[in-house]
């Protein structure tokens, strides 16, 4: 096999495995007001069952009447047989030699500013993405009385807008550079979700629901890259970053329950606008620094500094 032919075939690998992860876990959100009816479950119940879970995909079987049961049976299915198939492309690690003066403990990275403010901000893109994926639907079904095909389609409304994002995401990145992109988006984010709690009428909803999955497009990726900027580091900074960051998946779905309890699901989403403020108040965090520790004085002088 030549290098080109591998190098082709371990990125459809990991087309393939991301597919699959993002169709089971959309699966399970797209199921989530069917099975909180089903258990009886209060939203503070829901929060602590959402907590343990994470899994799903979305789909328009919501419409076709399948049961929640055979919907992520199949799922849970196709992603057994073909996930372990498709990772036997993955390329192996590459090892670099690294210089006994570049060694150091990785949990200094711990110590950090820079990093920890990172992981803040991942953490409030995560904690956007998380709540919008787990109680979207449930609050449009709750908040606006809609039918629980219409809360599905919400969600998927959702899902597609922040899937457009990450795909045509990197073209604004590119030309405007992070810090600029994030805020732009954030601004977006918070103006989809003023329209999902507030507006008066569920296709406003919906459109709020497009606007929200734009703007937390490209939050996670972008910190998780701004972590690893440095490659004598990057390791240790993107764990700590990413330990961060999958906090708020776990924290997200109780707290946004525990508050639906008492102020309605709808109405605890505003919760998720405080952290938008937030990651938009320190996103200027994300820009490259000028030179990496690692590098001789001047060989980062050309890096992306917007």
């Amino acid at each position: 096999m030549t290098p080109s032919s591998a190098l082709r075939r371990a990125t459809t690998a990991v087309y393939a495995v991301f597919i699959l992860s993002g169709f089971a876990f959309a699966s399970w959100a797209s199921r989530i007001p069917q099975v909180r009816d089903a258990l009886e479950l209060s939203p503070r119940s829901l929060g602590l069952v959402l907590l343990a879970i994470a899994v799903g995909s979305v789909s328009s079987m919501v419409a076709l009447g399948v049961s929640a049961s055979v919907h992520l049976l199949a799922v849970a299915l196709i992603v057994a047989v073909v996930a372990p198939i498709a990772v036997r492309d993955f390329l192996a690690d590459a090892q670099h030699p690294v210089e006994h003066g570049d060694r150091r403990n990785p949990l200094r990275a711990w110590t950090e500013r820079r990093t920890l403010l990172i992981g803040l901000f991942v953490f409030a893109a995560a904690f956007t993405e998380g709540t919008g994926t787990d109680w979207l639907g449930v609050a449009v079904i709750d908040g606006y009385g809609a039918q629980a095909a219409l809360g599905a389609l919400t969600f998927a409304v959702f899902l597609a807008a922040m899937t457009a994002g990450r795909w045509f995401g990197p073209q604004f990145l590119d030309r405007r550079g992070r810090v600029p992109t994030v805020r732009m988006l954030g601004v977006i984010a918070l103006a989809g979700l003023a329209l999902v709690v507030y507006g008066p009428t569920l296709p406003l909803a919906m459109a709020g629901a497009a606007l929200w999955g734009l703007g937390t497009a490209l939050g996670f990726p972008v910190g998780m890259s701004a972590a690893g900027d440095d490659p004598a580091h990057a390791a240790a900074r993107v764990s700590v970053v990413a330990t961060i960051g999958y906090v708020a998946f776990l924290a997200g779905p109780p707290l946004i329950g525990f508050l639906g309890e008492h102020v309605g699901t709808l109405d605890a989403l505003t919760v998720t606008g405080g952290l938008v403020a937030l990651g938009l108040m320190i996103s200027g965090v994300l820009r490259p620094p000028a030179v990496y520790e690692r590098a001789p004085a001047g060989a980062a002088a050309g890096a992306d500094a917007r």
